[in-house]
């Protein structure tokens, strides 16, 4: 047995077992499949076990690699524990709150209360699936969206707690024939070109969304429309496009539009997309325990989490999150 090992060794290994499917551990941790593979063949040199029988369709854990796996899960843990207490817990947590005024921003007000010793900074991107990107590349640190839209590689390196079932809305230009209505049904949309996204690499999962509550109701989605950075770049490019936008209730006011709540068939329960927090599997900071505090106590207070019978929500929900506050 050898004196030391490796932490990135077992790392390798970890992932592997998880997924059992080299390709997706070595995306997950952001090398290549053949250094992954390498570096597991070297583990399994240096303890003098084969951890893993692979074929060309499967990839299984022997024995040995099942007896390992909680001991390098521990392993790994420790270390994150060490990283965190000599750098990690001090340092400013990074927090994507994606625009201004909404759900995000009160549950990181409430957080900073909560934790008033330590520095929670705020930045405004648009796109959870930008966000995760960065959140596993270790740019950023927490992000709020729709995570089950997420690719499953991204969604296999992070955690999550559902925030609220945020109703649905459409931001519309104020002379367009829906605007004078108080509410929007699905069915008035019918013929309407919706902007959700389209063509933009970071919110690939509002996209997909979109596509789900659209389809069969001959409401398609817009072209790809130039990326607006700011309130007003987003305003201004509407404004040329004059093309309805699909938001949420809690989307800020736009000058020159109006937003409008949008109702299924069935009155009393919206379509709703379900918002997350998001951040990186094993990160240790108080500042993460905070907002997680924070999401619970709103969500409890506001009934974020009640869902009405009959809600429309996105297929890619089922199993994931609804009922499961966490990943």
């Amino acid at each position: 047995m050898p004196r030391d090992i490796e932490p990135r060794l077992l790392r390798a290994f970890v992932a592997a077992a998880e997924e059992l499917h080299f390709t997706r551990a070595a995306a997950r941790l952001y090398v290549a499949q053949q250094a992954l593979s390498r570096d597991v063949r070297r583990l399994e040199r240096e303890l003098g076990v084969e951890l893993f029988v692979r074929t060309t369709r499967h990839v299984v854990l022997t024995g040995d690699g099942e007896r390992l796996l909680p001991y390098a899960r521990r392993v790994l843990d420790a270390q994150d524990e060490l990283l965190a207490a000599r750098a990690g817990e001090a340092r400013p947590l990074l927090v994507d709150l994606n625009t201004a005024g909404m759900v995000s921003g009160r549950v990181l007000e409430r957080a900073r209360e909560l934790a008033p010793g330590w520095e929670l900074m705020a930045r405004f991107e648009s796109g959870l699936t930008r966000a995760a990107g960065e959140i596993l590349g270790g740019r950023l640190d927490v992000s709020f969206g729709h995570v089950g839209g997420l690719a499953p590689v991204l969604r296999s390196g992070l955690e999550h707690q559902l925030v609220r079932y945020e109703p649905l809305a459409v931001l519309l230009p104020y002379d367009h024939p829906l605007a004078g209505r108080a509410e929007v049904t699905l069915d008035a949309l019918a013929g309407e070109s919706v902007y959700a996204g389209a063509g933009n690499p970071g919110t690939v999962e509002w996209t997909e969304l979109a596509r789900q509550l659209f389809a069969g109701r001959d409401i398609t989605i817009a072209p790809p429309a130039p990326m607006a950075v700011g309130t007003e770049e987003f305003r201004r490019v509407m404004a040329k496009r004059r093309t309805p936008v699909l938001a949420v209730v809690d989307f800020p006011e736009m000058p020159g539009a109006v937003l409008r709540p949008l109702v299924g068939s069935v009155p009393g329960s919206p379509p709703v997309a379900p918002l997350a927090m998001v951040w990186r599997k094993g990160i240790k900071h108080p500042g993460v325990d905070a907002l997680r505090a924070a999401a619970t106590e709103l969500a409890h207070e506001g009934g974020w989490l009640d869902l009405a019978p009959g809600s429309w929500v996105p297929g890619t929900v089922t199993g994931l999150m609804h009922g499961n506050p966490r990943s």
